[in-house]
């Protein structure tokens, strides 16, 4: 029997029985549909919290600080705290400016972080004022709801202008547009050039990815870090530089770059520290790989279950199916068709089946992930595998389903299936 003819007798066979295959195919659309939904939404998962955290850029990174020592020279249970040498200064601009200018980096912005006084209405409150780089705000996605950022000319002459962060511009000026106005901070007055908006990572995605730090981030206000080094910090020190290397290939060469230049500059004297936040954000991301897929086996165990009553009822149905086609069994072969003839009629129609209950199924997953992503505004693609795996097992099930029932159609005796009914 040619593959085709297998194929049109296979759909003539199922059309003849609308109501009973449908019913048939219950079992293996929801199983597929729970296998695909299952498998797109863990890689949908997985894939946000990838692109999140490279977004923030978590991603092969490291955050420079100053190291401390103790300031005496004295030996404590074998332990000795060495004094601090002192024309060994901390990690300040001058090493920032030199990493910037000497390294092959993705990202970089250094940042200080004081708890200024801002009087308003005679009341003086507390603000958290952060010197930093227009570097900053683009790496950590934080988009303008006016004005502008810092540029080259401010960054460089550290220029007394201020950029506020939306709950700090929403709470002190409400709807009144600030861009253009002077702040004054700590007797400090600066020429407010921009207003953050709110945080569009957490509302675009509907998941909360470092939120506290990021709302903490919009309710502070924002100085260059040279003023900030310059005229609120002693020394002109830093209190730590952010560094992305370009990617992972390079990023222990450019770890080790770093350090070498930053020693150099210290005398050989290591008053710095190194936060490995590239190897966190590794041993997080692991972490969250092996949780996904113990949840992937749960569900594709149920989901299985699903699978296999559709299985029991495809071989069921196909068991009654061949005391109907008796007769017809009994005529295809008196006429020349062959036992393997007999047997792929039968293991083409139990395959057919599977594999429009598998298109019906994911035809309905489909709609369920527009569905999830509506009402989690998560995005929910639906990737190949997903509908590969649940194509590969309903072809699966439908096969080993219909072995035994195709070897008993094509080993019945032609005379007896003729006069079955008589």
């Amino acid at each position: 029997m040619h593959l085709t003819d297998a194929f049109h007798s296979a759909l003539q066979s199922i059309s003849n029985h609308k109501l009973r295959s449908f019913l048939t195919l219950t079992g293996i659309v929801i199983g597929v549909l729970a296998v695909v939904t299952m498998f797109s939404s863990v890689y949908a998962l997985k894939s946000l919290v990838k692109n999140n955290m490279e977004s923030m850029g978590w991603n092969n990174s490291i955050i420079i600080t100053p190291s401390y020592e103790q300031t005496d020279s004295r030996s404590l249970r074998g332990i000795r705290f060495r004094r601090t040498p002192e024309n060994i200064k901390a990690l300040n601009y001058s090493d920032f400016e030199a990493i910037k200018n000497s390294t092959q980096y993705k990202v970089i912005y250094g940042m200080n972080d004081y708890q200024s006084l801002y009087r308003v209405k005679n009341k003086d409150i507390q603000v958290s004022l952060k010197g930093t780089n227009t570097t900053f705000f683009k790496n950590k996605t934080y988009v303008l709801k006016s004005g502008r950022y810092f540029n080259s000319f401010e960054e460089e002459n550290a220029s007394p202008v201020i950029v506020l962060g939306y709950y700090f511009a929403e709470e002190q000026f409400g709807t009144t547009n600030p861009v253009g106005r002077m702040i004054n901070i700590s007797g400090h007055r600066y020429l407010i050039i921009g207003v953050l908006d709110k945080d569009k990572l957490n509302q675009r995605q509907g998941m909360n990815f470092n939120n506290w730090e990021r709302r903490n981030d919009l309710k502070a206000v924002f100085v260059p870090l040279k003023f900030a080094a310059i005229y609120l910090s002693q020394n002109r020190a830093v209190f730590y530089i952010y560094l992305q290397a370009k990617d992972g290939v390079i990023y222990d060469d450019f770890k080790t770059e770093v350090r070498q230049l930053l020693l150099a500059r210290h005398s050989m004297y290591q008053n710095f520290q190194f936060m490995d936040i590239g190897a966190m954000m590794l041993n997080i991301t692991n972490e969250i790989e092996k949780n996904m897929k113990k949840w992937n086996i749960t569900l594709f165990v149920i989901a299985s279950i699903s699978l296999i009553v559709g299985g029991i009822g495809l071989f069921s149905t196909l068991l009654i199916s061949i005391q109907e086609k008796m007769l017809e069994i009994g005529v295809r072969k008196s006429i020349g068709a062959t036992e393997s003839d007999i047997f792929f009629y039968f293991i083409f129609e139990a395959i057919t089946l599977a594999v429009l209950g598998a298109l019906l199924g994911i035809a309905l997953a489909s709609l369920a992930l527009m569905g999830m992503q509506a009402a989690f505004k998560i995005p929910m693609p639906m990737p190949v595998q997903g509908m590969a795996l649940g194509l590969f097992f309903s072809i699966l099930i439908g096969f080993v389903s219909g072995i035994y029932p195709a070897l008993k159609a094509s080993n019945i005796n032609p005379i007896k299936a003729i006069y079955y009914f008589d």
